[in-house]
């Protein structure tokens, strides 16, 4: 039976296939010799087909520095990886749909969509791996559900009814049981007619089981790794438990890949932007994607309401009582996790912008409701792009940290440093005057210009210029957007008078005081 509906399926002419564009892209990218001006001809001949491509290319989602105004250079910027990767994605998002009552197309779009970003953000964290690569392959891993749906609906249907399951929650072995054939296999197969490099093919029978991958290749291991988490991660927004399949994807991505909880926070807190990013560049139609904070926080609620009706029945159950105390602790956990990653900067450890604005809301309406003095500052790190430059980032990175470090130890406990954007601070400092905060800011600036930042046989020089704004009793009250406009405006003076330098700006006429040793 599996050999005779595995044959039917294959020699189904409703199989997806591939424009002949694509088709003969694949087959000029396969060959060594071909030339790129080649494959940017062969693109060009495609006038629709090149204006979406340099859509793309323009868009968010590659943020190049300069606008790309031809395929050539496309093909020069990005390589001929990008381009394949590019003209691939828009051939997979037109392949024709079969009805099918219990295959939902625009799902299965959406669903390959956020296992091809999340791929590539994965890939971005791994320095060895190729992102486009990534993308391709997490994009085509579930092509052989596609390929079951339309080659045998209704004997697909019957196997997701009689497995209890939907198409993005059924599992191989289901489909092995009940068809006699897997989608895995299937993807495989049309990977192969296509005529996708073997990594392709190979990603797409294994990722659901890493450990099965049977060949050597560390590179080919990487993608089905990749491939494999990226599934778990487009999970997340589609499964019933999600809280369930987010701690299954940190623990596999820790073991087969080796990223630490930071990478993993990175990943999860960009994915959701960086899937409606992708939809908007390549025009599909989709409905905004909820960030995953979000999603855990709903699984959260659902879980509240669960604890307390099984309190509510089984108060007096001793088992019942430790399970909810353990639904309490991973309650708990989560919530930090989701506090953490809406208020904390991910590389500083500081308050985020968010949270400084949050904050400043607050503190100012503190200060009006006691008639008392507040006062900002905005700190900017001098010549910043000059140390990423000569130093790399990771480098730079490390001031930023240290920065942080020395400048809070400056502050007092009620004080609030946040990283405002890029290499620029916010220190909001409650119960303060003017007077004050210019001196607040000196020992920051005196202490930034005096500090052997980096390692201690090779220091780095850093400087600091600080705007400062104030509010008091006998002022009228700024707004926090007018608040942070007149810091603003201080740091520029501060900037434009020679950098390393504190500047206090007046809401009223005058030039702003400076104050520099």
């Amino acid at each position: 039976m599996a050999i005779d509906l595995r044959t039917v399926i294959l020699a189904s002419p409703d199989l997806p296939t591939l424009p002949v564009v694509a088709s003969r892209l694949l087959a000029l990218t396969a060959d060594e010799e071909t030339h790129l001006a080649e494959i940017a001809d062969l693109v060009a001949r495609d006038m629709a087909l090149s204006a979406k491509l340099l859509r793309v290319v323009n868009s968010s989602f590659y943020g190049l520095p300069r606008r790309i105004g031809s395929i050539q250079q496309a093909v020069t910027m990005l390589g001929v990886n990008a381009v394949r990767s590019i003209v691939l994605s828009f051939s997979f998002f037109t392949l024709p749909e079969k009805k099918n009552a219990l295959f939902d197309f625009d799902r299965f779009w959406k669903r390959s969509l956020a296992g091809a970003v999340a791929a590539r953000v994965i890939a971005e964290h791994l320095p060895q791996a190729d992102r486009e690569e990534a993308f391709i392959a997490g994009l085509l891993s579930n092509i052989g559900q596609l390929a079951l749906a339309a080659a045998i609906p209704g004997q697909y249907q019957q196997a997701l009814q009689a497995a209890g399951k939907s198409w993005d929650d059924i599992e191989e072995a289901e489909e092995s049981h009940h068809l006699g054939v897997a989608h895995g296999h299937i993807g495989e197969e049309i990977a192969g007619r296509w005529g996708l490099p073997d990594l392709y093919r190979i990603a797409i029978r294994h990722h659901h089981d890493p450990a099965a991958y049977p060949g050597t290749d560390e590179h080919e291991a990487r993608v089905v790794r990749i491939v494999h988490l990226a599934d778990l991660l487009a999970a997340i927004f589609t499964s019933p438990t999600p809280e369930v399949i987010h701690q299954s994807f940190r623990l596999q991505a820790r073991k087969l890949l080796g990223l630490d909880d930071r990478a993993l926070d990175a990943i999860v807190g960009r994915i959701a932007e960086a899937i409606d990013a992708s939809a908007h560049s390549f025009g599909l139609d989709l409905a905004p994607t909820r960030s995953v904070a979000e999603i855990l926080e709903e699984a959260n609620q659902r879980l509240t309401q669960l604890h307390l009706s099984y309190e509510a029945m089984n108060r007096e159950l001793v088992r019942s009582k430790q399970r909810l105390e353990q639904l309490q602790d991973e309650l708990s956990h989560k919530n930090a996790l989701l506090e953490q990653l809406a208020n904390i900067d991910d590389l500083t450890g500081m308050a985020n912008h968010r949270h400084f604005r949050a904050a400043l809301d607050r503190e100012l309406d503190r200060a009006a409701d006691n008639d008392s003095n507040l006062s900002l500052l905005m700190v900017d790190i001098d010549r910043f792009k000059s140390i990423n430059d000569s130093r790399g980032h990771q480098v730079g990175d490390a001031v930023l940290r240290e920065f942080c470090l020395q400048t809070a130890a400056k502050l007092r406990n009620y004080d609030l440093l946040a990283r405002y954007g890029g290499e620029e601070f916010a220190v909001i400092l409650p119960e303060t005057g003017p007077d004050e905060a210019m001196i607040v800011a000196e020992k920051i600036r005196r202490m930034v210009e005096r500090h052997p930042f980096g390692e201690p046989t090779d220091p780095i020089r850093v400087t600091v210029s600080i705007g400062i704004a104030a509010t008091g009793p006998r002022r009228d009250r700024p707004s926090p957007r007018e608040l942070i406009g007149l810091a603003d405006q201080a740091l520029y003076e501060a900037k434009n008078s020679g950098r390393n330098r504190s500047v206090l700006a007046h809401s009223g006429s005058g030039d702003p005081d400076e104050n520099t040793l």
